[in-house]
């Protein structure tokens, strides 16, 4: 009889085997005739191979080294749906749009479409229709949605839950979103599935936060690949925005090909943008001033532009966000950062073709300050949040004609850098409070928004803005400790081996940034 049941178990065993073979060759398949690559990048094999499994994970990949694949995989290649949270609903349909062109039943439910859209969708949801769906962490709150969620789950299971910028989830991170730290109560809705997180940035403690408020403590983290060999970073320490345009002007024509020039204010970027004007070099804008179509035209054509110099985008950091070009070969911050995480997920946009790119951070003392104004302008109390808000409510005609002057107006301030009132907005936004309008009539609107769901007290609290704000100054002065390397003791004297330490990962000299070559480029 022991021998009968020794023989079962080495036939099971056997045929485990031989399924993890077939499923390997029929991924790799699949790699090539629907995702058209030949081969798998750094550990994606790995990852998708833990998913299929079952299995729970981390993932820390640099921006652009192909994290959506990691969780398209699954959804072509096995049974059932993968869900993927994503922060913003503006980059949805672009990631929907690429999936779709893959030939991947995807779509995304959330707050910007009409309801009949959102009903059917749904409605396809339960009929177990699609691979791929995008949502927010927000719409599991309606219940609606969780309820299509578990008609579905009656006739198949949802394989996956991704997680996308997963670093949300953590108030230690550098952009918490409440509603991302519920996402480990909102699994248990729907039956605790397989769950892959990831994330370009996370540091030691923001790891550690992420798989215990996902209650997933046990999982494989995948976080040895965020080094980025093909970058070389430089600081130059400057005096005064004169300084900056000659030094970017400079960077300019010397370094062919595409580029992008990041700044934290707008009057820096549009005073840059008049001088290269006036210098004869052309370029794109792209600020949170111009009206929605036109910011969408100068993505649409930086993308597409294929001069022989290459094109320059003149932008704020919300620029690049789902932006897929590959050749930039040219990344300079006018203005410091407010963190690390920030600032390597900026430069990330960089070289993700693998070739060798320049990073230049322009760094003036003077900057620290509005950095640290920002902070307290980006973290308004809740109730400054609901008071905005229900002035947009209550006031549509004014809002539509003056935009957030007139907001501004009614919350009786007048400080030019008191940005309350814009980051009050940028949050309803973030939180489906407010919707922005597309397509014709919304070019010239001072105010493209129209209402969503109303906030509620648990999107932010008192308790929560303080320690907002504590911890983004304590990440400020880690990027001013970066500016500052080559006057600092203790720290390495390597600027990428810097920013890894700070992600937990530890690499000797880079050999190519401006301390390990000891000079920087005249400029």
């Amino acid at each position: 009889m022991t021998q009968c049941r020794n023989r079962k178990d080495t036939d099971e065993e056997s045929n485990k085997e031989s399924n993890k073979e077939s499923s390997a060759a029929r991924v790799i398949s699949l790699l090539k005739s629907v995702f058209k690559h030949e081969e798998f990048r750094g550990e994606q094999e790995k990852i998708i191979s833990l998913a299929m499994s079952g299995d729970n994970s981390l993932v820390l990949m640099p921006t652009g080294t192909g994290k959506s694949l990691c969780y398209q995989m699954p959804a072509v290649a096995g049974e059932g749906l993968v869900l993927v949270i994503s922060p913003l609903i503006a980059l949805m349909q672009d990631q929907v749009t690429r999936a779709r062109s893959l030939g991947i039943r995807a779509a995304a439910i959330n707050s910007a479409m009409s309801k009949q859209d959102r009903e059917e969708r749904m409605r396809k949801l339960e009929a177990g229709h699609w691979q791929l769906l995008y949502v927010t962490p927000e719409r599991f709150k309606n219940p609606e949605f969780v309820s299509a969620l578990n008609e579905y789950q009656k006739k198949t299971k949802i394989q996956l839950l991704a997680i996308d910028e997963a670093h949300c989830i953590s108030q230690w991170g550098h952009d918490f979103r409440p509603d991302y730290s519920r996402l480990g109560e909102f699994r248990s809705l729907i039956g605790s599935p397989p769950v892959m997180a990831l994330t370009a940035t996370a540091t030691p403690a923001v790891q550690k936060d992420i798989l215990k408020q996902l209650q997933m403590e046990d999982a494989v983290v995948f976080a040895g690949g965020i080094e980025r060999p093909n970058l070389a970073l430089y600081v130059h320490e400057v005096y005064g925005i004169d300084e900056k345009i000659r030094g970017m002007a400079a960077l300019r024509h010397q370094v062919p090909g595409s580029a992008i020039f990041y700044f934290s204010l707008i009057q820096t970027l549009q005073k840059v943008s008049q001088e290269l004007s006036r210098l004869s070099v052309p370029h794109y804008v792209y600020h949170g001033n111009l009206p929605t179509e036109v910011r969408h035209r100068n993505q649409k054509e930086f993308l597409q532009d294929k001069t022989d110099s290459g094109p320059l985008m003149l932008a704020t950091p919300a620029f690049g966000l789902g932006v897929d070009k590959a050749d930039v070969r040219l990344l300079v911050h006018a203005e410091i950062p407010n963190s690390v995480e920030s600032y390597f997920q900026e430069v990330g946009r960089a070289g993700r073709d693998g070739k060798s790119s320049q990073c230049h951070l322009f760094f003036d003392h003077d900057d620290v300050s509005i950095q640290m104004e920002f902070i307290k302008w980006a973290n308004p109390d809740p109730s400054f949040i609901r008071k905005v808000y229900q002035l947009i409510k209550g006031n549509p005609l004014q809002v539509e004609q003056q935009g957030t002057e007139y907001l501004s107006e009614q919350m009786n301030f007048y400080n030019k850098r008191d940005y309350r009132v814009e980051t009050a907005v940028n949050l309803l936004e973030r939180w489906g409070c407010l919707i922005e309008k597309r397509g014709p009539g919304t070019q010239n609107s001072r105010f493209p928004y129209s209402l969503g769901v109303e906030p509620t007290d648990d999107m932010i609290t008192d308790a929560q803005v303080k320690q907002r704000i504590k911890t983004q100054n304590e990440k400020l002065l880690e990027m001013v400790r970066f500016a500052s390397l080559d006057s600092s003791v203790d720290a390495p004297k390597c600027r990428m081996a810097f920013v890894l330490e700070y992600f937990g990962q530890f690499q000797k000299t880079c050999g190519i940034c401006d301390l390990c070559q000891k000079t920087s480029p005249n400029l």
